[in-house]
Order: C-alpha cells, then sequence, then structure tokens
C-alpha cells in the first residue's frame, strides 16, 4: 500500500552516517551492542574528570590505563645494528628486536594503515606468574610495585589463575598492543591471533572491542599436537587462530588444500609412514610407572642416510656408540611411546633427524 512517505522521502539521516563512520574509524568507542559509549568518549577529552561505575560491558582492572597507554608516545628509538645484518641492501625483510608495544607505537609512524597482514602468538597465560611492563626500562620489582604486587618488597599477588588480576594482567598487556595493531592495518587487512582455551574466551571478547563484532572473520581450529596434551584427564590436540579483518567487505582468498588427508604423509619403499617424535611428551608418564618404556638406543653420529637421517640400533656397538635415553628438557626421566617397548622393536623402527 502506497502512502506519503513513498512521495516524500525523508532527507539523508546524517547523524547516522556520522555515528557509522565514527564506528568505522574508532570501534572502541562503541559498546558491545554497538552503541556508541559516551564515557569513552569524555575520556578523549579529559580522563582525569572522568569517574569510573559498572555497567554491563566488558572491564577488567586496568582497562582504561592500558588503554590510555596505547596512544601515549614512546620515547623509544630503533638502532640499525650492522654486526647482525644479512645482505641489508638486498634484502625485503625486516627483524625489529625490542618492547613490542614501543616497536609497534615506532612502527605506526611510517606504516599506519599499510599493512596487509599481522599474525602474532602472544603468551597463552598457562598458569605461570605473568609480568610485563609496558615501560620496556622498567624492571620487574618497579612494576610490580607500580601494578601493586608487592608492598614494601614484599610480594601479596601470586598471580594464580583463580585470581582475577591473572586475567587482567594479560588483557592489559593485549589490549594496548591490539589497539596499535588495528592502526597499522589495510582497510583490507587481516590479523590473525594464535591462542589456546586459557584466554580464547576473552581473546575474543577484546577483538571484538577492538576490531568490531562485526570484523570476526573466524575461529580457526589448528591441530596443534596429534599425540595429545593432557589436562584435566582430556588429551587435547588443538589450540586456536582467531581471524578478524579490519573492514566488514574483506575477502580472503581460500588456502590451498593439501589433497593427502591421511596421517600417514610420508612414503618409502615399503609403505605410507609419518615422522614423530620417539619420547612421551606427556608429563605424566615416566620410568616411575613405564619403567618397560625406560631403555637406551645408540646412534651413528658419523653417517647420515638420503634424508638426512641417523641411523640407530638397539644394541651397543663400535658404530653406534652414541647412547640416548628419554630424559625431557628438565632432566627428568621420561619414557618412550607406549607402543615402543623393547621386546617388540627393531632396529628399522627408528630413524634420528639429523
Amino acid at each position: 500500500m502506497e502512502n506519503i512517505d513513498d512521495y516524500m522521502p525523508l532527507s539523508n539521516d546524517w547523524n547516522k552516517e556520522r555515528l557509522e563512520t565514527l564506528k568505522k574509524l574508532y570501534p572502541d568507542l562503541f559498546a558491545n551492542e554497538g552503541r556508541v559509549n559516551i564515557r569513552e568518549i569524555a575520556k578523549l577529552m579529559d580522563y582525569a574528570s572522568i569517574s569510573e561505575t559498572e555497567r554491563y560491558e566488558f572491564r577488567w582492572f586496568g582497562k582504561s590505563n592500558a588503554k590510555r597507554e596505547a596512544f601515549t608516545p614512546t620515547d623509544a628509538t630503533l638502532i640499525y645494528d650492522e654486526a647482525r645484518s644479512v645482505n641489508p641492501t638486498e634484502s625485503e625483510n625486516l627483524i625489529i628486536e625490542g618492547e613490542n608495544l614501543a616497536v609497534l607505537k615506532l612502527l605506526s609512524n611510517g606504516y599506519r594503515e599499510q599493512i596487509k597482514c599481522i599474525y602474532i602468538d602472544p603468551p597463552y597465560n598457562t598458569g605461570n606468574d605473568f609480568v610485563y611492563s609496558d615501560k620496556f626500562n622498567q624492571d620487574k620489582k618497579e612494576y610490580w610495585e607500580d601494578a601493586e604486587m608487592t608492598e614494601n618488597g614484599y610480594k601479596i599477588d601470586t598471580n594464580v589463575e583463580t585470581d582475577g588480576r591473572f586475567h587482567s594482567n594479560w588483557l592489559n598487556m593485549m589490549y594496548s598492543r591490539l589497539l596499535i595493531a588495528r592502526q597499522l592495518l589495510r582497510e583490507d587487512g587481516v590479523i590473525f591471533i594464535s591462542i589456546d582455551d586459557n584466554e580464547v574466551h576473552h581473546l575474543r571478547k577484546l577483538c571484538d572491542e577492538v576490531f568490531g563484532e562485526e570484523n570476526f572473520y573466524s575461529q580457526i581450529i589448528v591441530r596443534a599436537n596429534s599425540r595429545g596434551q593432557t589436562y584435566n584427564q582430556i588429551a587435547k590436540t588443538h589450540e586456536y587462530i582467531l581471524v578478524y579483518t579490519k573492514s566488514i567487505d574483506t575477502d580472503l582468498m581460500e588456502l590451498e588444500k593439501n589433497g593427502d588427508k591421511s596421517d600417514l604423509n610420508l612414503k618409502d619403499d615399503i609403505s605410507n609412514f609419518n615422522i614423530r617424535e620417539l619420547r612421551n611428551r606427556n608429563p605424566k608418564f615416566g620410568k616411575h610407572n613405564r619403567p618397560n618404556l625406560f631403555y637406551p638406543i645408540y646412534i651413528n653420529i658419523n653417517s647420515t642416510d638420503k634424508d638426512g637421517f641417523y641411523p640407530v640400533s638397539l644394541e651397543k656397538s663400535e658404530i653406534y656408540n652414541t647412547e640416548v635415553k628419554p630424559y625431557n628438557s628438565k632432566g627428568i626421566e621420561s619414557c618412550w611411546l607406549g607402543r615402543l617397548p623393547k621386546e617388540r622393536c627393531s632396529s628399522s623402527n627408528y630413524q634420528t633427524t639429523s
């Protein structure tokens, strides 16, 4: 049915257009529901006069300071290291070593809105004390004092997983760095972030705020450990990569698929096979409860086959004289994989990479 509005259309809604433009440029100024956050706008004028109150939004201890720190200038300087440079006049690649927030700020001077793709692999916050500093020249003791983790020299915050500060410390570190990373991305840019179960839920909320919920592209499952790493009696095999774009219109080209979906992705004259580490990496297993899986193998370190593998033997000899036992990185007695008790093995089962 026709009405008068069909013949008298409204003029353009400039307020709506301006809000959409503002959100496109600065999505962090909007609440999760997509409405402009007036308090965040006010903070741009005068942080000191704004008193914080609780409301339904993603908040944590130190969030405001982390955001303020992201947009303050740095006094850091990049210095060319001639001694460690390789083919400096020919290489198209740069390696920058330094405190990452300061480096991101420096890069934003010359590369703002010029980066097509960013990949980051941040700390997963897996349970150890997590200490970081946005002042790269600040020592650990000074940081703890500033963060109220110590008082009169005594540590008062153990950063255990049950403590809210445990997540806050990690979120503060990520928040300021993601805000600057977004400034580096081109309009068709994309960011990939590796993470595991410890913080994936918080990282999703954090990226929704920094990049905008509409710019969430995908949460990719990555098989990081085909053998499975045991957590709470569950053998997990995967981690994640979160993918966010700068613009909702960004189109990612589909990655080429590997036609061979089998785990046995290698082949020799006998059959298909794959390569795995012989040592059992699960800390619950070792010589103490798998004594039949703790025994030496012997390597001939003076010879390799056509594929670069050292030949090995279960018996020591003049040629096979380098003994290897399954110790972990801390020197604790581990064991070989459960399917490899010595009585079931022959030397042909083993190859050691060079």
